[in-house]
């Protein structure tokens, strides 16, 4: 389905950034920077990438858009969850702030929500659950962050009915970068796909619209777009029920 019948239309896709020191030429600033991958496979899947920093944050902003990304990137601060800071958790407030507040925006129109890696415990956070802060304490064998700047690979199952089951089918392997992890799962969320070890690797809504939260960086590896064409022909359809609709209720989380 697309918008006025027309299956071009090209959603419109918000991607939360970074705004922190960057380099480009003879430069050296505080820049809103997000790895290129991202808007590289949105753009491949049919959207159209808008870039959102964390400053300034509107989350109104959902009014305008077709769907949105919840970045990968730094911890989530415990605070958020009610836990004391561990020694290797690196969090920034003011990411925290904008994510946790355009997560549940989107949340409360049912705009369609992929988040990835650090955008999976957002999530599972902007709805009341809590997080592993580093995954080696409970599980010495977890190596999911290999080396410093260098990906890791996770091979995980999925449960049936999903739409992580319905868009990689059984079994899945993805690239993977992350030393944190959900803990407890938030109750209006549900595990949709797991690692060997028990890692939670994907969680999906128990009601509502399109909601993908994935502990993995499927953005890494642009010769597998499944879950974005996903989430963009979610996006579609979002717009073109929107627009044939206008006066719909959304459901409020």
């Amino acid at each position: 389905m697309a918008s006025n019948g027309s299956d071009n239309y090209r959603p419109r896709i918000g991607l939360t950034t970074y705004f922190q020191e960057a380099a480009w030429g003879v430069w050296k600033s505080d820049a809103a920077i997000l790895p290129g991958t991202y808007v590289q496979a949105v753009v491949a899947a049919g959207g159209t990438p808008v870039l959102l920093p964390p400053v300034g944050t509107d989350p109104t902003i959902v009014d305008m858009l077709d769907g949105l990304i919840i970045a990968g990137g730094s911890d989530v601060g415990p605070e958020n969850y009610g836990a004391t800071p561990h020694e290797l958790t690196r969090a920034q407030p003011a990411r925290d702030t904008h994510d946790l507040a355009l997560t549940r925006a989107a949340l409360a129109v049912d705009l369609p929500l992929f988040a990835i890696c650090r955008g999976a415990q957002i999530l599972n956070v902007a709805l009341g659950g809590s997080l592993i802060q580093h995954l080696p304490d409970v599980n010495p064998e977890a190596d999911y962050q290999p080396a410093p700047g260098v990906f890791g690979s996770v091979e995980f199952s999925t449960t049936p009915g999903s739409i992580s089951a319905e868009l990689l089918g059984e079994r899945a392997i993805a690239p993977c970068y992350h030393h944190q992890a959900l803990e407890v799962v938030a109750d209006a969320l549900r595990i949709t796909a797991a690692a060997a070890d028990g890692t939670v690797e994907a969680v999906e809504t128990i009601s509502g619209g399109w909601v993908l939260g994935v502990q993995f960086h499927p953005e890494q590896n642009l010769d597998d777009l499944r879950l974005f064409s996903g989430f963009i022909d979610a996006a579609r359809t979002y717009r073109t029920e929107r627009t044939e609709s206008p006066a719909h209720v959304h459901n409020h989380v």
